[in-house]
């Protein structure tokens, strides 16, 4: 026994010690009662004893055991509803498609697309905003699905789902007008709008004061000016008018929230009558 230490009801104490096989030396613990305390000490020989220590003889690394040492329990892998104005979007937008399959594209007609039709019919508001949920089958679907669902949940957690639901809802009613007024022999469905007005969103992302990020130059070059191109020069199934309006909806949006630094918190007349039908986008 050394000078630094004296026996109380038999057991050895010393502030400064710790035990190994049986034999006291100096450390930061002491032993009371044949109870070893302490804080910082490593036990040996299975002995678990003290706060912030690592068990030897059985290894184990402190995120394994507690300061006790015992066991922690493994965190189970669950999924997550992660981005829910995203993932409730594309899940209606499958049950559109799905019941235009069931009623032969009449749904589509009635709520899921939108065309010249009399505004005194409700359900001529309801196709300005329902438009961009409707598309014309899986391919055209599946197209748009994957972009929304690479952007959104990013630019959902950036923002926060309301903003990015305020987005969605004004690029599909702004894209539902104007097609209404300014196409009126066409029938017009498809969610590439929103798709467009994403993506300039997300170029704004790394937006600071006064700056004007490269990343989104090039993308209003790449995707507006094809979008430009393509209205000229060539003729298909597609409204390029429309992916334009949607990106400069999504430019907007984006300048305006990093601006402010804003961060999260059935009939035949109801349908409605057209020339040419089949323009998605």
């Amino acid at each position: 026994m050394n000078n630094n230490m004296f026996n109380t009801a038999n057991a050895p104490v010393n502030t400064n010690m710790y035990q190994q096989n049986g034999n006291f030396v100096g450390g930061n613990a002491y032993q009371q009662n044949n109870t070893p305390v302490g804080g910082n000490m490593y036990p040996q020989n299975n002995g678990n004893v003290g706060g912030n220590m690592y068990p030897q003889n059985n290894t184990a690394y402190r995120p394994v055991y507690n300061g006790a040492g015992y066991r922690l329990p493994k965190k189970k892998t669950k999924v997550t509803f992660n981005a829910p104005v995203t993932l409730s979007f594309v899940i209606v937008c499958f049950i559109a498609l799905i019941l235009s399959d069931l009623t032969g594209g009449f749904t589509n007609d009635l709520l899921f697309s939108v065309y010249r039709s009399s505004l005194l019919s409700p359900f001529t508001l309801i196709r300005f905003f329902g438009h961009a949920i409707g598309h014309a089958d899986w391919s055209h679907l599946l197209g748009n699905m994957m972009f929304i669902l690479i952007l959104g949940p990013l630019l959902e957690e950036k923002y926060g789902s309301r903003p990015l639901l305020v987005i969605m809802v004004a690029t599909a009613f702004v894209t539902g007008v104007a097609s209404f007024i300014l196409f009126p022999n066409i029938q017009l469905l498809g969610a590439s709008g929103i798709v467009f007005a994403l993506v300039l969103l997300s170029s704004f992302t790394s937006i600071g004061e006064g700056e004007i990020p490269l990343t989104f130059i090039l993308v209003a070059i790449l995707y507006i000016g094809e979008q430009v191109y393509d209205g000229i020069f060539l003729e298909d199934n597609i409204s390029n008018f429309t992916h334009i309006l949607g990106g400069i909806c999504g430019a907007v949006f984006g300048y305006q929230l990093n601006k402010k630094k804003i961060k999260p918190q059935t009939s035949n007349s109801a349908v409605g009558s057209f020339q040419n039908t089949g323009t998605y986008y």
